[in-house]
């Protein structure tokens, strides 16, 4: 799933895309664990559904990930695969992941929240989905 993070002052930006606004979703949400950790390292062992709605895409994209933000603290759980599926503005998603293990995991930095500096969800020129935002870290 193509994804990355960039530099963005003292917060850290998450970038996904894809062929499909889903795949692009998805693809941010692999970036916010490479914020936390290597993806690599997390073993998708349970599931998660989430469902968001937001006015449009873009506030979706800061729900989606801010639930991710939410579950990960509230239940010590990394996620490392994401099954998006969104109709409209509604998203219906499973994400696969484990609990925190700080020796094998090695946390890096913790996500408080996505706020709404650079947060971009379009079709790009080459017909790409792009979906990004800033982490608070």
């Amino acid at each position: 799933m193509p994804h990355q993070t960039f530099p963005h002052e003292a917060d850290i930006g998450v970038r996904g895309t894809g062929a499909t606004l889903d795949e692009a979703f998805a693809g941010a949400a692999l970036a916010l664990t490479a914020v936390i950790c290597d993806p690599a390292t997390v073993v998708p062992r349970e599931a998660l559904t989430i469902d968001c709605a937001a006015p449009d895409v873009e506030l979706l994209l800061v729900d989606w990930l801010n639930a991710l933000i939410y579950r990960m603290a509230t239940r010590h759980l990394l996620f490392a695969r994401f099954e998006v599926k969104i109709a409209g503005t509604r998203l219906h998603a499973t994400a696969w992941g484990e609990p925190i293990d700080v020796a094998r995991h090695q946390p890096a930095a913790e996500a408080k929240g996505v706020s709404f500096c650079e947060l971009k969800v379009c079709r790009q020129a080459d017909g790409q989905w792009l979906a990004q935002a800033v982490v608070d870290v």
